[in-house]
C-alpha cells in the first residue's frame, strides 16, 4: 500500500461512538467499475494504468479483503426519525467507515458499503446488491456533476456470492467517498440517551475538522448549526432546481454538511409534477418532490432540539427561521439562471410560478423543456417547444411574456444560450437509465453501460451526440418501474 496513507480521525472521539468491526471482504471479487474522477480526489489517478486493470492492493481494499495500515475500520452509531417516527437505535448496518485519506481537496472519508454483518444491521446480512451499488455509484456522481453536493463514488466490485433479498442476488461492494459521514441523526442518538457530553464532543469534532474559521468562536456551535441550516437549505433548493426527488429523507440520511447522502429510492423528475412521489414504499407521501424543503426544515428542527444542551433554544429557533427565506432566495437564482435572466425584475417570481403551473397542467418533461428553452430566440418561432404542451394556448401567452422579459436583458440570443445550457442539463440519471445498466450488469455481466453512463452524467450539460436516446422522452415500459426502500 505504498501509495496510500490512512488515518482514522472519528475513531479518535472513542468507542462510545462506534463499533470496531473487520470488514467481509467480498469472497473472488472482480471489478465492475472504477471511477477515475474519485481515483483523483484521493490522488490515485497516477497508480492505475488502465480502468480495467486494478493494482491487487487497490482492489483488496475495494473488495474489503485487505485493510491498510492506519485505517481503523468501525460502524458508526446513530438514530433518527424515519418517515416522522423515532428509531432510538439504527447505526451502519451494512457499512463501514476505513478511515480517512488526505487528497488534493483535502480529506476525504473511505466507506465500504456492504461489508457485512454489524452490530447494527438488526435482522440484516450487512450485504450490499449490485442493483443498489449501481444506482448510488452513478447517481452520485450524476449529481456532484449538476453541481449539487453530494457524496461521490470510488468503485464497485461483484463476486458470485449469492444474497437473499426479494430473489437471489450478487453481492456486491461499493466504496463511498464522503467529506463527513456524521449525520443529523449522529446527534439526535447523543441527545436522547442524556449523553450531553458526546453531543459535545461530536460538535467540537465537527467544528474542528470541517469549519476551522469558527473554532475559537465561544458561539463555534451556534455557528456550526446556521453553517448546516444554509447548507441543507442551499441543496435542496438544488434538487428541486434539478427535478431531484431522494426518496428517505430520513435525518439518518441527512448529512451535518448538506451532502446528498444514502442513494435508495430516489427519482428523477419526468414529467413535471410538484406531488411526484419516488419511493413506492412511501404510501402518505411525506417526501414527495413538493414537500422536501418543508422537510428539510423539519430535520432541521429535529437537529436543533439534539442541540439544546449546547445552544439555547431561543438562538435554535432564531437561527432555524433563516431556513425559508435562504431556499427561497436560492430557488428564484436558480430559475433565474435556467431562464437566462440575469437581471432581477420584480415580476421574476410570478413569470415562474406560471410557467410551472402550466408544465404540471400539460404533463410536460421537465429536464426536456428547460434544455430546450435554452435555444429559444426572439425572432424565430418555438415550435419545438410548443410541441410538448397539449394546451397550447396558454403556453403561448406566457411565452410571449417571457419574450417581453427577455427583451430587457443585455445579452443576445447566443450569449443567453451558452449560458442557459450550463444551468439546464442535457441528461439526467433517469430510473430507466439504471434499469438499462442494471439488466445488462446483472443478467449478461456486461459492465459496459455502467462506464458509458458514467461518462454522460460526469457531463450532463454537453451534447454526446452518442448517448442521444437518454435525451429523449423515456420508454413506455419505464412508467413500470417502481423503487423503494429496498432499492
Amino acid at each position: 500500500m505504498e501509495f496510500i496513507k490512512f488515518n482514522n480521525c472519528f475513531a479518535k472521539l472513542g468507542e462510545k461512538f462506534f463499533t470496531r468491526v473487520e470488514p467481509k471482504g467480498l469472497p473472488n471479487p472482480y471489478l465492475v467499475n472504477i471511477n477515475g474522477a474519485g481515483l483523483n480526489l484521493l490522488g490515485l489517478s497516477h497508480t492505475i494504468n488502465s480502468a480495467s486493470i486494478v493494482p491487487e492492493w487497490l482492489a483488496g481494499l475495494c473488495s474489503g479483503n485487505k485493510i491498510p495500515k492506519g485505517s481503523d475500520p468501525l460502524a458508526m452509531i446513530y438514530s433518527g426519525h424515519q418517515f416522522g417516527g423515532y428509531s432510538p437505535k439504527l447505526g451502519d448496518g451494512r457499512g463501514l467507515l476505513i478511515g480517512e485519506i488526505e487528497g488534493p481537496t483535502g480529506k476525504w472519508d473511505v466507506h465500504l458499503k456492504g461489508a457485512g454483518i454489524t452490530p447494527y444491521s438488526r435482522f440484516g446480512d450487512g450485504r450490499a446488491v449490485l442493483r443498489s451499488t449501481i444506482r448510488e455509484y452513478l447517481c452520485s456522481e450524476a449529481m456532484h456533476a449538476l453541481g449539487i453536493s453530494s457524496t461521490r463514488s470510488l468503485s464497485i466490485f461483484s463476486s458470485e456470492e449469492p444474497v437473499y433479498r426479494e430473489k437471489i442476488e450478487r453481492a456486491a461492494m461499493l466504496v463511498r467517498l464522503a467529506r463527513s459521514h456524521v449525520r443529523f441523526g449522529s446527534f439526535e442518538y447523543f441527545h436522547n440517551t442524556h449523553q450531553y457530553e458526546c453531543v459535545k464532543k461530536l460538535a467540537d469534532y465537527i467544528v474542528d475538522q470541517h469549519f476551522p474559521e469558527i473554532k475559537k468562536n465561544d458561539d463555534r456551535h451556534l455557528e456550526m448549526f446556521k453553517c448546516v441550516i444554509h447548507k441543507t437549505a442551499v441543496m435542496i433548493a438544488k434538487w428541486q432546481s434539478v427535478g431531484f426527488c431522494h426518496g428517505v429523507m430520513n435525518t439518518d440520511n441527512m448529512s451535518i454538511l448538506g451532502e446528498t447522502m444514502d442513494y435508495g429510492p430516489f427519482g428523477f423528475m419526468d414529467s413535471y409534477d410538484p406531488s411526484f412521489i419516488c419511493n413506492h414504499s412511501d404510501t402518505s407521501g411525506r417526501y414527495s418532490y413538493e414537500s422536501q424543503p418543508n422537510i428539510g426544515l423539519w430535520n432541521c428542527n429535529m437537529l436543533a432540539n439534539a442541540l439544546t444542551s449546547l445552544i439555547p433554544t431561543e438562538k435554535l429557533t432564531t437561527a432555524l427561521e433563516d431556513y425559508q427565506p435562504i431556499f427561497l432566495s436560492t430557488m428564484l437564482k436558480l430559475y433565474r439562471k435556467k431562464m437566462g435572466l440575469l437581471i432581477p425584475n420584480i415580476n421574476d417570481q410570478s413569470l415562474i410560478d406560471e410557467l410551472l403551473k402550466i408544465l404540471a397542467y400539460n404533463q410536460v418533461d421537465y429536464t426536456i423543456f428547460f434544455r430546450r428553452l435554452c435555444f429559444f430566440h426572439l425572432d424565430s418561432g418555438h415550435k419545438n417547444l410548443e410541441d410538448l404542451f397539449i394546451e397550447r394556448d396558454t403556453f403561448n401567452e406566457w411565452i410571449q411574456k417571457y419574450q417581453r422579459r427577455l427583451a430587457i436583458e443585455p445579452k443576445n440570443g447566443t450569449e443567453r444560450m451558452n449560458q442557459m445550457t450550463k444551468c439546464n442539463p442535457k441528461y439526467v440519471f433517469r430510473n430507466y437509465m439504471a434499469e438499462i445498466a442494471i439488466r445488462k450488469a446483472e443478467d449478461e455481466k456486461d459492465y459496459t453501460e455502467i462506464e458509458r453512463m458514467l461518462k454522460l452524467l460526469q457531463a450532463p450539460y454537453d451534447e454526446h451526440t452518442d448517448c442521444e436516446e437518454y435525451a429523449e422522452h423515456p420508454p413506455e415500459w419505464s412508467k413500470k418501474i417502481a423503487v423503494s426502500c429496498s432499492s
